[in-house]
């Protein structure tokens, strides 16, 4: 479900980061783009709303992987009220930092079913939030001998990459259509 007025949206986050950046003393300018222009074939990730950050406390917002800048997306996110699953509705990027966390994502994705095919174990990924999560689910999901599923909860919640007929302890293996 789209965002119902996207205008207002992104006036409240303009008014949330102006207050932000005021206060907080930052050296950053920001672009918000409504309905962005997106490159094909970029199926993780279709945000209606995108604010881009510059500046010389760049470095700031991309410090720790990029712990303020999604710190800052996931206030936004909670300000405007979007439920968990819309998250992906509104991004946050400073310096391409999101188009290379996705390729290293894609890359990660890539050497983890190669290790699953390899050993046949499975192959579990640091937490991570459910936008990178799903990243990793979508570049493994064409993998014939492969499933991934996310485990844990909140803060602990991962990723783990299976062979096709291995599923979590307590729970029986996946079915294979005939």
């Amino acid at each position: 479900m789209p965002i119902p007025d996207k205008p207002a949206a992104a006036k409240s986050i303009n008014e949330f980061l102006q207050a932000v950046v005021t206060h907080g003393g930052l050296r950053l300018k920001y672009r918000i783009v409504v309905d962005p222009p997106l490159p094909e074939n970029r199926d993780w990730e279709k945000p209606e709303i995108l604010v881009d950050f510059a500046g010389p406390d760049t470095p700031l917002l991309l410090d720790r992987g990029g712990e303020l800048l999604r710190a800052l997306e996931l206030l936004a996110l909670e300000m405007l009220r979007l439920p968990s699953g819309e998250h992906e509705k509104v991004c946050f990027d400073c310096q391409n930092h999101r188009s290379l966390r996705i390729q290293e994502l894609r890359a990660a994705a890539t050497v983890a079913a190669e290790k699953v095919r390899k050993t046949g174990a499975p192959y579990h990924f640091n937490p991570m939030s459910s936008r990178e999560r799903r990243i990793v689910h979508l570049a493994l999901r064409d993998e014939a001998d492969l499933h991934t599923e996310s485990e844990g909860e909140g803060m602990r919640r991962h990723l783990v990459v299976f062979p096709k007929n291995q599923a979590p302890a307590g729970r029986p293996a996946p079915r294979s259509l005939p």
